[in-house]
């Protein structure tokens, strides 16, 4: 999604890459002891200046990216998404009162470790901007990637040189604020989805994107958890041309390193995949020959270790279903499994 060697353009904690679902922020320290935030001063201040006393406190408390979430913050907060697209002008006109106590509340959210996501309550995901809200999972650059994969396969099949297209419909499992399921919507005026996820917030997060972008009339979403209700995933249907997820792919053990960020704000469940990491990725591919048509692709976004597990398990547990190949992110980790039924 975008131009993908560089995310400078709200690609808040996304400038360092690691293989914990493309979190970031490795570097910022952990929570300490409690400190008072900054009081609002008692005279004006100009933005250009609030934005560099707030880096300093995000800097001095451990932070992540300091400066991004500064410049974000007041970026939002002068009704921009980037602080270069501001000018100097505004940058340097002082503050109204009442613009200083919405900086403040946003900061100090900042500052309890709250991703900045969530603190400005949106975020731009390829060309949509989505809004955002605790705990539903952040989507990452990564994932932009794989609907780049998905689209190019859908958009192969709307291109038949026939008359009559047929009908398209891809599945999500696993929503989250629909970033996926929308952008390839938006993208794909034919294309109807199905849309899952086990968490309410999501699915109400993804009802109200879709709903802002004008794209709820392709989309039926659904609050379904795939480990303790497989039977209602089967019930889908049994001609979907695509199933593609982000699922939970983190080791369990891989939890206890998160940062503050994640640990505090993120659902668990959108991260934690079980003991491999496979826990939700198998139940998906143990449903798929039942409910792809002919020759439909799954599409996967996994941790890096997963390709070579799923490629064998598929192999000896899931008959009619074929690993077809393992694509790499920009930073060359091995990163989407695309499968396909061949049965």
């Amino acid at each position: 999604m975008l131009g993908k060697a560089i995310y400078t353009c709200r690609r808040f904690g996304r400038f360092s890459r690691t293989g914990l679902k493309g979190i970031c922020g490795t570097h910022s320290a952990p929570l300490s002891t409690y400190q008072a935030p900054p009081p609002i001063p008692g005279s004006s201040m100009t933005a250009f200046q609030a934005m560099n006393l707030w880096r300093r406190c995000f800097e001095e408390r451990g932070v992540g990216e300091p400066d991004q979430s500064s410049q974000y913050i007041v970026a939002h907060l002068l009704g921009a998404k980037t602080i270069e697209s501001l000018g100097h002008e505004k940058l340097n006109k002082p503050l109204s009162c009442a613009k200083m106590e919405q900086l403040w509340e946003l900061s100090v959210k900042r500052l309890s470790r709250m991703p900045v996501q969530y603190v400005i309550e949106e975020w731009d995901f390829r060309d949509l901007t989505l809004k955002m809200r605790p705990p539903v999972f952040i989507p990452r650059p990564e994932t932009e990637e794989l609907v780049e994969l998905v689209l190019a396969d859908l958009q192969g099949k709307e291109d038949t040189g026939m008359h009559v297209v047929p009908q398209l419909t891809c599945l999500e499992v696993g929503c989250g604020s629909g970033a996926i399921t929308l952008s390839l919507l938006k993208d794909l005026p034919r294309l109807r989805a199905i849309a899952l996820d086990q968490s309410r917030h999501a699915v109400d997060l993804t009802r109200e994107n879709a709903l802002r972008l004008g794209l709820e009339d392709r989309l039926l979403i659904h609050q379904v958890d795939v480990l303790k209700e497989p039977e209602v995933l089967l019930s889908l249907g049994d001609s979907i041309s695509t199933l593609v997820s982000n699922p939970p792919y983190l080791f369990s053990e891989d939890m206890t390193f998160l940062e503050p960020e994640l640990l505090r704000f993120e659902d668990h469940a959108a991260l934690d995949g079980g003991e491999d990491g496979l826990d939700v990725i198998k139940q998906i591919l143990t449903a798929a020959p039942k409910m792809l048509s002919i020759h439909g692709h799954v599409y996967l976004e996994v941790d890096p270790r997963h390709p070579p597990l799923i490629q064998q398990w598929v192999k000896d547990h899931v008959p009619g279903l074929s690993y077809l190949e393992t694509r790499h992110d920009i930073t060359n980790r091995p990163r989407f499994c695309i499968l396909r039924r061949e049965r």
